[in-house]
């Protein structure tokens, strides 16, 4: 793998995880409404597989969304100001944390009912397929929304039909707050491809040049017209499963388990509503990518002074996103009219 490539993933990982770090700050200041579901622990997965990604391809996910938007190419200010709830974001304030919406970047958006977006995937990819062309529809969705009829219903069709789509199961072991034991017969989850006859696999995802390698060869056999294909990625989300769940229903140890495996080497701690500044968080012990920026020093990837450099224009360009964002402004109801037009008229996506 080459240096460009390291880089990569170290400063997407990094802007995705200090971005979730500062909406976490915005939510409790109160310029965040709603529900927020945040990423950190996760990052490798939604990095690694969209680096393998085509410009082509179509991008569907869950309301845990913010950091795929990102990484697919969405501005971090059109993602802060859609937040904010204002006119400038990317869902033009319509949508909020979990309706991120791109059509230009082919993301095809967040979705907040579980097991959603099955069908809109297979849909989009049927379209893809009746086309033709050489594009991917990559389906993210977590262990919690396998158990959903339209997960069964949609594997099949996309099975039955070759449709050209790839599954992104992203592990991290609990429904909300319920373990995957406790509500799931089958915990391997890349199994359950098997009764569709959908090639499967279980890959580690807190490495990201693992997901990278595995993503990169599943969406080659998808554009190779060899149908549908499926990965497990095993991942863990430090934080709760929104910000008003602190995740004391998780053991403090398996957290402390998995926190030694992240992605850019944090050592969180699980912290409760208010996040801490960067300078709180760093007299809290080891800073959130020293681990992984001595990591990609001791390769040769990056000197110290690059590392420094990089959180700088990472720290510059967050500041700049939530300035944009708290001076955009709101949207109105001539707004809210025109966003309900494309439903009415049928207006084609893909």
């Amino acid at each position: 793998m080459d240096r460009e490539l390291h880089i990569r993933f170290l400063r997407d990982m990094l802007r995705a995880r200090r971005m979730e770090e500062r909406i976490a700050q915005e939510y409790t200041r109160g310029n965040i409404g709603g529900f927020l579901h945040l990423y950190p622990g996760e990052e490798a997965v939604a990095v690694g597989v969209l680096a393998a990604a085509e410009p082509g391809d179509y991008v569907v996910t869950t309301y845990r969304d913010h950091v795929h938007a990102l990484v697919r190419g969405i501005p971090m200010h059109n993602i802060l100001a859609e937040l904010f709830g204002k006119r400038d974001g990317c869902s033009h304030g319509m949508g909020g944390s979990m309706h991120m919406f791109d059509a230009e970047r082919r993301f095809l958006g967040g979705y907040a009912i579980v097991g959603e977006i099955y069908p809109i995937a297979i849909g989009a990819a049927y379209t893809v397929l009746m086309r033709g062309l050489p594009e991917a529809v990559i389906c993210f969705f977590g262990d919690g929304a396998v158990n959903q009829g339209t997960f069964h219903e949609s594997l099949n069709m996309a099975a039955l039909w070759k449709l050209p789509v790839l599954f992104v199961c992203e592990n991290n072991h609990y429904q909300i707050g319920t373990e995957i034991h406790r509500h799931s017969a089958v915990t391997e989850v890349y199994k359950r491809a098997a009764a569709y006859n959908i090639p499967a696999t279980k890959i580690d995802g807190m490495d990201v040049e693992k997901v990278h390698a595995h993503s990169l060869e599943a969406l080659t056999r998808v554009r190779a017209g060899q149908g549908p294909q499926f990965l497990e990625f095993e991942t863990y989300r430090f934080r709760g499963h929104s910000m008003s769940d602190p995740g004391s229903y998780r053991p403090t140890v398996e957290v402390a388990a998995y926190e030694a495996q992240d992605p850019i080497a944090a050592e969180l701690r699980d912290l409760s509503m208010h996040y801490p500044d960067p300078d709180s968080l760093k007299s809290l012990g080891l800073d959130t990518s020293e681990s992984l920026g001595r990591r990609y020093i001791d390769k040769g990837h990056l000197d110290t002074a690059g590392l420094e450099a990089l959180e700088a224009e990472i720290r510059a360009e967050i500041d700049a996103a939530v300035a944009f964002a708290e001076a955009a402004p709101e949207p109105t109801l001539d707004d809210a009219r025109r966003a309900l037009r494309p439903g009415l008229i049928h207006e084609t996506l893909i």
